[in-house]
C-alpha cells in the first residue's frame, strides 16, 4: 500500500495508519522527497512501515531507521551529465541529494532553508553517490525544463519532475516503480496485491505497475488518465478515506 507523500500526517490519517499496522497491513511511503524531509513520518509507521524516497533511489526500513538499498549516481557519471546539460542549457544550476543531505553548486537557488548544506563546485562536493541530481534554469520556461533536460540526458539517466522549473534526475532505470517492485518481490507481494496512490508524473510508472491505482482528486492530468480510480483530495485525507473503506468497510 502506497499512501501519498505529504509533509505532515493529520490526526485522522495517523489513526488509520495505526489501525492498519495493528492489522498487520504493510504500508510503504513512496515519495520523491529526500530522506531528510521524512523524519515526521517515522512515528506513524508502526511495525510494518517501509519507505521509498528520492523517487526510488533509497529504500528505507522506517522502524529500524536503516537504509536497505541505495541506487545512486557516481560522481564521474554525474559530472558528465551536468557537462552535457550545461552545454545545451548554459543557465543550468545544479544540486545533488545524497543520503546525508543536499549539496549545492554556487548558483543553485534552494526553495527551503539549507543554510548548513555544503555549497561549491560540483567536482569538489560530489564525493558520494547522489540519489538525485536536481536541475534549475531561470532562462528556460518552467513547464519546458523537464523536456529540455530529458532530450539531453536520453537513456543515460532517468529524468522526472514533481514541480515546474525543477528537473529531477535519478540513476538509469531508477523509479518509484522499480524500487517498489523490488521491495514487493522481497516481501513476496504480487503486483495484484498492491494499491498505489499518486498525483504527479513521477508517480505514473508506479501507478501503472500496481494492481490497483488511485489518482488523487486534483492530480496532474497525465496521472488521472492512467489511474484506475480517483481518491478524494489530499487536503481531505483522501488516502486514509480509501484505506479505511477498503480494510474496514467504513
Amino acid at each position: 500500500l502506497v499512501p501519498d507523500g505529504t509533509l505532515e500526517l493529520p490526526g485522522y490519517t495517523a489513526d488509520v495508519l495505526r489501525r492498519l499496522d495493528g492489522a498487520g497491513v504493510a504500508v510503504v511511503f513512496v515519495t520523491g522527497r529526500p530522506l531528510r524531509w521524512m523524519t515526521g513520518f517515522w512515528p506513524h509507521v508502526g511495525n510494518h512501515g517501509m519507505a521509498i524516497v528520492s523517487n526510488g533511489a533509497i529504500t528505507y526500513d522506517a522502524r529500524s531507521r536503516e537504509i536497505i538499498s541505495l541506487a545512486g549516481i557516481a560522481a564521474a557519471d554525474g559530472l558528465a551529465l551536468t557537462a552535457a546539460i550545461s552545454a545545451e542549457l548554459p543557465g543550468a544550476r545544479f544540486a545533488i541529494e545524497c543520503a546525508d543531505g543536499i549539496r549545492l553548486d554556487p548558483r543553485f537557488a534552494a526553495r527551503t532553508a539549507v543554510d548548513d548544506a555544503p555549497r561549491g563546485p560540483l567536482e569538489e562536493i560530489w564525493t558520494d553517490p547522489a540519489v538525485k541530481l536536481l536541475v534549475r534554469d531561470p532562462d528556460v520556461d518552467a513547464d519546458l525544463l523537464h523536456d529540455r533536460v530529458s532530450a539531453v540526458v536520453g537513456e543515460a539517466a532517468t529524468v522526472t519532475w514533481t514541480m515546474p522549473g525543477l528537473a529531477e534526475i535519478s540513476a538509469p532505470g531508477v523509479t518509484k516503480a522499480s524500487a517498489l517492485q523490488t521491495l514487493c518481490e522481497r516481501l513476496g507481494v504480487d503486483p495484484a496485491g498492491v494499491i498505489a496512490f499518486g498525483d504527479m508524473p513521477n508517480d505514473i510508472p508506479m501507478l501503472s505497475w500496481a494492481g490497483t491505482s488511485y489518482a488523487m482528486a486534483g492530480a496532474h492530468p497525465t496521472v488521472r488518465d492512467i489511474a484506475d480510480r480517483t481518491a478524494p483530495a489530499s487536503a481531505d485525507e483522501g488516502v486514509a478515506q480509501v484505506l479505511e473503506h477498503l480494510f474496514t468497510g467504513a
